[in-house]
């Protein structure tokens, strides 16, 4: 199971272990709940079997605050399911957390450097270790800047290029490339936040590259997805429909219902970023039509992305909203607007709230549009997101006036020291 589909909150046993303070327990529970074995644990947080062991069946005594950040990283676990505020895990100083991802790496890959390039020295561990770091970096990019993550991310897709050269066989490789491709595709994610679509485009195209080496059409479509979804956001919508189509095409008659509903989403923001109001709404209804089908479907399907529900489909059509200028409030209601604002990722978050106050500009509510937009953009430089200041830039072009009133000068003067 891949731990971007379990929904930790649904889980009592795990709220009962924390609240009374057995976080090792949370850690085992956890584990098991994510499919893996305590070795797999192990390698993955640069610990060791005996070590985990010991972990999980701790009690309630004092614990090491290191090993259980790592731990649950490794897992994708909340940082308050084990006792660790948010703001702790978010306070580390860029340099010193960019020293503890790096050394999380090498611990989480210590198991693959004495490879001799024979099978007899191989098992799927290399495969696994690897795609779980990049699980990890992907949990710590909703609160993390990107360019605190880049740098280390930079250096585990070396590190799985390495690997793959010594890969023994042709089956071998073919995972390698595989976790590489996914890799690749948060490294593009990271580039695209940063503003430098240069970078993005040329990592999604190694990550689609890599799909296609693995020879696993899933993945590609993914892939292609991921790009059409930078394309829409850059402003190419007819480029994010061709590449919404070669997804598509690559996964065949038997579309798994979510990865069809997200590619919808991805589409349907394609169009209003188009002005085809039509095509939007018919995307729209394609999507929230296959979303309704994901809970009878396998959800292993498609491992990549998180759960896709009410607040992704609310999410989706706030941003189509803002694109086509259309206020909110006509088709969505506020408890959908809430909805979708409940995202735990930080950045996103400040996208969405930025897509809401594009919809209170449609209806000439500057005050409100401009404090929710101080509010996302204060956000975005506290993260230092390319996207998100980007995205507000957009948004005040979208207003003209000749005497704007004091609410968008000073989101002009917060604009203006916005230097990332």
């Amino acid at each position: 199971m891949g731990t971007q589909s379990i929904d930790w909150a649904s889980f009592g046993d795990l709220k009962d272990a924390s609240r009374v303070g057995d976080y090792g327990r949370v850690i085992r529970r956890a584990r098991q709940l994510a499919g893996l074995n305590q070795g797999q644990l192990a390698a993955a947080c640069g610990l060791s079997q005996p070590a985990v062991s010991r972990l999980e069946n701790h009690g309630t005594g004092a614990y090491n605050m290191t090993t259980l950040a790592s731990a649950a990283t490794a897992l994708g676990l909340p940082f308050e399911l084990v006792g660790l505020a948010n703001q702790q895990a978010n306070g580390t100083p860029p340099v010193e957390r960019r020293e503890f991802l790096a050394a999380a790496v090498a611990a989480a890959s210590c198991t693959i450097a004495p490879l001799a390039g024979t099978k007899s020295d191989w098992d799927s561990s290399q495969a696994a270790t690897l795609r779980m770091a990049t699980t990890a970096f992907r949990r710590l990019d909703a609160t993390i800047a990107s360019r605190d993550l880049s740098e280390t991310v930079q250096s585990h897709l070396r590190l799985i290029q390495t690997t793959a050269q010594n890969a023994p066989d042709a089956a071998h490789r073919a995972r390698m490339a595989s976790v590489g491709s996914e890799a690749a595709s948060f490294a593009a994610w990271l580039a695209w936040d940063m503003a430098d679509h240069g970078s993005a485009r040329r990592r999604y195209g190694a990550a689609i590259k890599a799909a296609h080496s693995a020879g696993d059409k899933l993945l590609a479509s993914y892939q292609a997805g991921s790009l059409a979804s930078f394309e829409a956001d850059a402003g190419n919508p007819l480029e994010a429909v061709r590449l919404v189509a070669q997804a598509r095409h690559q996964l065949g008659r038997n579309v798994p219902p979510l990865a069809a509903a997200w590619l919808a989403s991805i589409e349907a923001i394609a169009h209003a970023t188009n002005s085809d109001r039509l095509a939007c709404e018919r995307a729209l209804k394609t999507c929230e039509q296959n979303a309704i089908r994901i809970p009878e479907a396998d959800p292993v399907a498609w491992l990549w992305i998180f759960p896709f529900d009410e607040r992704k489909i609310a999410s989706c059509r706030i941003t189509c909203m803002a694109r086509l200028g259309q206020p909110h409030h006509a088709r969505m209601s506020a408890q959908d607007i809430a909805t979708a604002l409940s995202s735990g990722h930080d950045k996103q978050r400040a996208l969405l709230t930025l897509d809401v106050a594009a919809g209170h500009l449609a209806t000439k509510e500057i005050d409100t549009a401009f404090g929710l937009a101080s509010q996302a953009l204060a956000e975005g430089i506290r993260l230092r997101s390319g996207k998100v200041v980007d995205r507000a830039r957009r948004l005040r072009r979208a207003y003209a006036s000749t005497a704007p009133p004091s609410m968008v000068r000073e989101f002009d003067d917060q604009l203006h020291a916005a230097y990332l």
